[in-house]
């Protein structure tokens, strides 16, 4: 059957037919073919890091590395994608040849990263790129904006999973998200910083992840009788229903929950005073033999007031966390940067780096070693030169950073997302609880090599007498 102009334009336009060559920022591409312009094909070298933690945080919890690479290992320009570049005013004087190269572009470079669910700090490079210098550069801003926004809402998730003390967590964000593949990528990297699960059915399609569920107040609503509405539902979903009480009177509600016994699975408070009510609720409950129904809270839920509810004493066994989980609402954006470090010339590997106040950088492609005490915990990080791997590695300091790509393919498989969200677990274990506290977290000590700051300082040196 033939296609409407209004399918054409719905297929269009829809996210899933984005083009990856094309999904960057134009300087990546003007680079690009000034690089091809000016025969520029050395190998670079680029690692991507965080200069500065958010307010309020502490630490990081890496995400989105297999995005990252699926990004490389697809990434390449179509025919009609690089007509649109060839037609671009930016294009005009670009040498015809270039768009014979993007049409056999590959990723062919390695990477080095740190595994998802790590617990990284500002400074170190969460993953680093070498390849020609043109594949290097045009890849930076996917890097970054998959990078960034999935370990920033995993770094997000791992202090709500901390202040619920045990208590499960489920993300349930996706309609305040920024957009539905924001929203899914969201409920991946809350899984991996801790939740226990998702609303969103298509993340747990996607992802292999729990999807948790229960109804809404339009329910409710549609029956002429809350008990109505609660045993239609009930009767479709007997062994998995929570009911929502606050549709209008919590305390009434929590009375009619009664009749479906103990094998009623939970009740959920979304609205009004959670500690008090949840404190009724769980005496309406257990006076009617129902202990083991579970009470959740839901409602603008955050870190803050997960704590306090707690503190409070709600007896609360689970959180669904929505807007504030799913942007990141205090921090929403995280600030990772990715820059050159190292350029090979003519067989010789010349440190790069930046020299603007403020903003300046360290040469050198880079490894993390973190130091810790005899029980586990972690002491300290050490940013060194990557050729500094035997002087570290006799202190029984470990590396942090993998090769995880060789020749623009997988070295071997990635661990699945409950590995990874099990590595987190261990990891945020192992750093002491003073860098975990909500508010006031002491920083954690991160330093560079003696070796590092000595190329720094010579290189500084050299760029200020040329420049």
């Amino acid at each position: 059957m033939a296609s409407t102009p209004s399918d054409n334009l719905t297929n269009r336009h829809h996210p899933a037919s984005c083009s990856l060559g094309l999904a960057t920022d134009l300087y990546e591409l003007t680079m690009a073919a000034a690089y091809y312009a000016h025969r520029r094909e050395e190998a670079a070298s680029f690692e991507l890091f965080v200069r500065k933690l958010p307010a309020a945080r502490s630490y990081l919890v890496v995400a989105g590395l297999e995005q990252a690479l699926d990004y490389l290992r697809a990434l390449s320009f179509s025919r009609e994608e690089i007509e649109y570049l060839r037609a671009l005013p930016a294009f005009e004087q670009v040498p015809p040849s270039f768009f014979d190269y993007l049409q056999a572009f590959r990723f062919s470079g390695e990477v080095w990263a740190m595994p998802e669910g790590t617990v990284a700090f500002a400074g170190e490079p969460l993953l680093r790129v070498s390849a020609p210098i043109i594949e290097a550069q045009i890849v930076e801003t996917y890097l970054l904006a998959t990078i960034n926004f999935q370990t920033m809402i995993a770094s997000k998730a791992a202090r709500v999973v901390e202040a619920a003390q045990g208590r499960g967590v489920i993300e349930f964000g996706s309609r305040r998200a920024h957009g539905m593949e924001a929203a899914l990528y969201a409920a991946r990297a809350t899984f991996i910083g801790g939740c226990i699960g998702t609303s969103n059915v298509e993340a747990g399609r996607l992802f292999d992840l729990p999807v948790y569920g229960t109804a809404a107040h339009s329910w409710t609503m549609a029956f002429e009788r809350e008990i109505d509405a609660f045993r239609a539902y009930h009767h479709v979903f007997p062994e998995s229903t929570t009911l929502l009480l606050d549709t209008y009177d919590t305390i009434a509600a929590a009375h009619l929950a009664t009749e479906f016994g103990p094998s009623l699975r939970g009740v959920r408070l979304d609205s009004g005073d959670l500690a008090a009510l949840a404190k009724q609720v769980r005496a309406i409950l257990d006076q009617a033999g129902m202990e083991q129904t579970k009470i959740m809270a839901s409602g603008n839920l955050n870190e803050f007031k997960i704590a306090e509810l707690l503190a409070a004493g709600a007896p609360i066994d689970l959180f669904g966390v929505g807007t504030e989980l799913s942007t990141s609402y205090d921090a929403p954006a995280l600030g990772g940067i990715y820059k050159l470090v190292e350029l090979a010339v003519n067989h010789h590997v010349e440190p790069k780096m930046k020299l603007s106040r403020e903003k300046a950088t360290y040469p050198s492609r880079k490894q993390v070693w973190r130091e810790c005490a005899s029980d586990g915990t972690f002491v300290r990080d050490i940013i060194a030169a990557a050729d500094e791997e035997t002087q570290y590695a006799e202190q029984n300091a470990k590396p942090l950073l993998t090769q995880v790509m060789r020749g623009g393919e997988l070295i071997a498989p990635l661990p699945d997302l409950s590995k990874s969200q099990e590595h987190a677990r261990l990891q945020l274990a192992r750093l002491p609880a003073h860098f975990k506290v909500l508010i006031g977290a002491e920083h954690y000590l991160v330093s560079y090599s003696p070796e590092l700051e000595r190329r720094r300082q010579e290189m500084t040196d050299r760029l200020e007498r040329y420049h």
